[in-house]
């Protein structure tokens, strides 16, 4: 068993006690009515340019980013740079889009991305069917913030057997959930700040010692294997790794702003003006997630996976341990310790945003339109303030009593299943020409598909298509968003032609300045 590193589990702790504090006393920051379900849930959308910056990045870029990207460079090799060219392409998708579902949710007081299909499209079921899309992706993303923060516990010789071992994370939760509970969005809009500055300096750190220590990036790649370092050449009538690689880009980077959390980030901004001005700035984070992409070719090069002192930690938490074992190795306890708060706290960040966040959607689309017709402003509040706790402790709960491989797997169709709300949002923000029965019925061919390709590719994104002989494996969200639009174009004319004029409570003035 390893020894408890004191050191860098002290700083570690003391690190959490800071962002504690902060978590409650941010129920003060910009003091609004947090028995409003405005406040509370989107921090009265007056976030400026440069807490968006910190929220919407502290929001994407989390404690399992910071671990699996490494972890599959380490693992796979070149595939795992898919992660930058799809953080380059979220930003004009954001920039174009974004604002103007702002501008249409600020004027008709809209929480979620389900209000919004409610009002523009006028079917229940629709705005049903994305409330429901969003919480079953969300959900296995907050499971997968505990795995970061599992690695880094483990990584500190924090460890035991049964539920003793599980205790930090317990406690950790409990933090998390009491300042949410009391402080709302503005306890992780507070925390991001320190967490953000926390992930450069550990990034960076790395990304310069480590160089520095083996003499350079040269002998760096000169020990990693060549199968790593590229994709292999296609075979015949194939696109091989390479149509995988292009996909997965281009598919994650549609769906990454249809999350719930993204989207509870976007509308807590005070403009559309911020939102446009982070999509300038927000790539900064895109560079950061290059150089740590990096650091599991460091790990590789270190020969991290061979040596004993690492053999536990690789064999618990298998390549997700590249992370923590190349900080252990290179770095003194007391920066270690900063390095793993990093982590540790940016695994409560976003798991603090996605928990209100499906809270708001359960509040508002769910519980108040099927349960609950007219609850009263302090009544709703409340009520998303207990399903965020029992969100979160859902979560805790499957990661401790569910093999940890399964949120993973639920994760990645999470992907899958989200991206299938883009008729509804992404192109509902610009045309009310789709049906809102063709875009539901899209929705669900999408689902019923990307769910069967998912478990027949045995729990992988992607899938290997094949056309009249040729093989294109490709990210599945990718390929049954697709079809899920067209069946939309299809239906929408004979839906038309068969029935009622269709509803929009939104004006074209709306969706701008």
């Amino acid at each position: 068993m390893q020894e408890v590193n004191w050191t860098a589990l002290t700083i570690f702790i003391l690190l959490f006690v800071v962002i504690t504090v902060l978590g409650f006393v941010a129920a003060h920051w910009r003091k609004g009515d947090l028995n409003l379900l405005n406040e509370w849930g989107l921090g009265g959308r007056r976030f400026g340019t440069l807490i968006t910056w910190f929220l919407i990045g502290g929001d994407l870029y989390t404690a399992y980013t910071f671990i699996a990207v490494p972890a599959l460079a380490f693992g796979a090799g070149a595939i795992a740079f898919f992660a930058v060219p799809y953080t380059i392409m979220i930003y004009p998708i954001l920039f174009l889009v974004f604002p103007r579902l702002w501008y249409v949710c600020h004027k008709h007081n809209y929480i979620t991305a389900s209000d919004f299909v409610r009002g523009r499209f006028g079917n229940r079921w629709l705005a049903l069917a994305v409330a429901i899309t969003g919480i079953v992706a969300t959900l296995p993303y907050i499971a997968l913030q505990l795995v970061g923060l599992q690695v880094v516990i483990g990584g500190m010789g924090v460890s035991g057997a049964g539920y003793l071992g599980d205790l930090p994370l317990l406690i950790a939760f409990i933090i998390l959930a009491a300042f949410t509970y009391t402080s709302g969005l503005r306890a992780p809009a507070s925390i991001a700040i320190v967490k953000d500055i926390l992930i450069y300096i550990t990034a960076f750190a790395a990304i310069i010692y480590v160089p520095m220590h083996m003499g350079g990036f040269g002998p760096i790649f000169a020990k990693i294997p060549p199968a790593k370092l590229l994709l292999p050449t296609p075979g015949a009538n194939t696109t091989g790794l390479y149509g995988a690689y292009a996909t997965l880009a281009l598919g994650s980077a549609l769906a990454l702003f249809l999350y719930p959390h993204s989207i509870t980030g976007i509308l807590s901004a005070s403009s559309g003006h911020t939102i446009r001005r982070n999509a300038a700035i927000l790539p900064g984070y895109s560079f950061m997630l290059g150089l740590l992409a990096l650091v599991g070719f460091f790990a590789i090069a270190l020969g991290l996976g061979g040596l004993p002192q690492f053999a536990a930690g690789f064999k618990q938490f298998g390549n997700n341990f590249a992370v923590p074992a190349l900080y252990l190795h290179e770095f003194p306890s007391w920066f270690v310790g900063i390095a793993f708060a990093a982590i540790g706290i940016g695994a409560l960040v976003p798991a603090a945003i996605m928990s209100i966040a499906a809270a708001n959607l359960y509040t508002r689309n769910i519980h108040r339109e099927f349960f609950q017709r007219n609850p009263t402003d302090r009544q709703e509040a409340q009520m998303a303030k207990w399903v965020s706790l029992i969100v979160k402790f859902g979560a805790l709960a499957f990661i401790v009593f569910v093999p940890q491989r399964y949120a993973i797997y639920l994760q990645l169709l999470g992907g899958i299943l989200i991206i299938q709300t883009l008729p509804a949002v992404m192109l509902g923000v610009y045309t009310r020409w789709f049906n809102d029965w063709a875009l539901l019925i899209g929705w669900l061919v999408g689902t019923v598909l990307g769910t069967w390709m998912f478990i027949a590719a045995k729990l992988a994104p992607n899938y290997p298509l094949v056309i009249a002989g040729h093989a294109f494996p490709g990210y599945t969200a990718l390929y049954t968003v697709i079809l899920n639009i067209v069946v939309a174009v299809v239906l929408t004319p004979i839906f038309n032609a068969a029935g009622k004029a269709p509803s929009d409570a939104t004006a074209a003035a709306d969706y701008q300045a």
